[in-house]
């Protein structure tokens, strides 16, 4: 009777644990965009730690993400498969490498091959004008989804996060000491990017629907977009 018992205790706990890693599972996917562990968790929690190694992700083929690295020393982008990290040198330079097995504290991703592109229309030129262009084009569409950019800016602003080593976070102010800032001028680029109305604070900041990550062509300078003034650009959205 005893052995009994036992056994439909362990078979309950067993359905319990079923349960909570599927809702887990299934709370870090929406539609086709995979988030891993949050960014308000790393500014406000200080879970500064690898949440996700990004050579376990697959396939690879039309793979797009974007978040920091751990520890905040540095940004990352894939673009289509390929895995890209910055990281600072000084306040004006920085690094750029293919890093495939690079790790984050939170990371946003999504596969896609089949993309419809248009013209960004000449008087959308700031990140807030492409927010309201997105959101308005996308109204009957899944959300959240990837996007990205191609073409030409006339200036624009990135960071890459470089806390110092030690360094304790329970707030963002915290969380972004040994920031840098770069400015680009007239540059060629790419900019993968995240939309989202719900997610501020997972993988957008509170204040924005948009999380976006800007390469210049020549592979020579990345990092999270902050300001950037558009010229002339196509606009990526994944196909219905």
């Amino acid at each position: 009777m005893l052995k009994n018992k036992v056994s439909i205790f362990l078979s309950i706990l067993f359905c319990l644990s079923c349960k909570s890693n599927k809702e887990e599972q299934q709370n870090s996917t929406y539609t086709d965009v995979v988030s891993i562990a949050a960014m308000k968790d790393v500014m406000w929690k200080g879970e500064l730690f690898s949440k996700i190694k990004l050579d376990t992700i697959n396939p690879k083929s039309g793979l797009y993400g974007l978040g920091p690295k751990a520890y905040l020393r540095g940004e990352i982008v894939i673009n289509n498969g390929k895995t890209y990290v910055s990281r600072v040198l000084t306040d004006s330079t920085m690094t750029v490498k293919e890093m495939a097995d690079a790790e984050a504290p939170f990371f946003v991703y999504a596969n896609v091959n089949d993309w419809n592109t248009i013209e960004l229309p000449l008087k959308i030129k700031t990140i807030k004008d492409l927010e309201t262009f997105i959101d308005t084009q996308t109204k009957d569409q899944k959300r959240p989804f990837a996007f990205k950019l191609d073409g030409s800016i006339s200036k624009a602003t990135i960071h890459i996060q470089n806390l110092p080593k030690g360094t304790k976070v329970s707030s963002p102010k915290e969380a972004h000491q040994g920031q840098t800032n770069y400015y680009l001028q007239n540059e060629n680029v790419e900019i993968i990017g995240f939309f989202s109305t719900e997610h501020q604070g997972v993988f957008t900041h509170h204040d924005s629907f948009l999380h976006m990550h800007l390469i210049t062509k020549d592979e020579t300078k990345m990092g999270h977009l902050d300001d950037v003034i558009f010229s002339d650009m196509t606009l990526s959205l994944p196909k219905p």
